[in-house]
């Protein structure tokens, strides 16, 4: 009965020894070698759960590095979408800008040149009354009774004189209003003396035309051909001609002022 009893007990036990040596051969292995290193389900289960902590927390690191990784990339293409865009934005204000810089100048510098026609205008306007005053003045200046002939017969010999100092010919025609042919006929000799005398020259030969210049303006011809007075010179080639006329001298004299 002991033997049997004996056999029994020992049975189970093979049968679970085979059966942890066909699922666990390692471990059974190293347990039948070394009694003292004998591993219980308990030990089995922790270190089990260890790798997979073990395992798990790799895993968890490589997810954070990846996580990392791609949140890094994305941060730096974000970044450089948003240089992108504020380049392109700074390139478009700056090109408006520009626009509005060219803008302001066309504006400023048509409003400029307005200003100045208007004063341009302006200045025209007043020479032109001024003009036409001094004209109204001239009339006098060669009237006969210009201070009783002597006033206007000084200015034709000054007149005269000019005039050949700029010809400088030996011989001139000259040509005056039929009004004044004796005045100028009277003011020759005196001065071909003088222009002989400031040129240290002979005294030139001066023809007088019987062609006229025309008269004075009058209420009767307003816009006809009209001399205020004065003589034109020229050589006797009619090549060179030297226009100094009172109308001729105020044109000069207000193309100096003209802007």
């Amino acid at each position: 009965v002991l033997f049997s009893i004996t056999h029994s007990s020992r049975t189970p036990n093979r049968r679970r020894r085979r059966h942890l040596e066909h699922h666990s051969p390692s471990i059974l292995r190293s347990s039948a070698k070394s009694p003292d290193l004998k591993m219980n389900d308990a030990d089995v289960s922790k270190q089990i759960q260890q790798m997979v902590r073990f395992i798990r927390q790799e895993a968890e690191e490589k997810a954070n590095e990846i996580s990392v990784s791609a949140e890094e990339e994305f941060n730096i293409e974000k970044l450089q979408l948003v240089e992108a865009e504020k380049k392109k934005i700074r390139q478009e204000y700056e090109r408006k800008e520009k626009q509005v810089d060219v803008r302001k100048k066309i504006e400023y510098s048509m409003q400029l040149n307005a200003s100045r026609l208007k004063v341009l205008q302006a200045q025209d306007d007043l020479v032109s009354s001024m003009k036409e005053a001094a004209s109204k003045e001239l009339l006098q200046v060669g009237h006969h009774n210009f201070f009783h002939h002597d006033g206007y017969k000084g200015l034709l010999k000054a007149l005269i004189v000019q005039s050949l100092l700029r010809l400088k010919e030996p011989a001139v025609l000259l040509r005056c209003r039929k009004d004044d042919l004796y005045l100028v006929n009277s003011a020759l000799q005196s001065a071909k003396e003088e222009y002989a005398g400031k040129a240290n020259v002979h005294s030139p030969e001066i023809i007088v035309e019987n062609i006229h210049l025309p008269p004075a303006p009058s209420h009767h011809d307003a816009h006809g051909l009209s001399c205020s007075g004065g003589v034109v010179l020229a050589s006797r080639d009619g090549k060179i001609v030297f226009e100094n006329t009172l109308d001729a001298r105020l044109d000069v004299a207000f193309r100096k002022k003209l802007p």
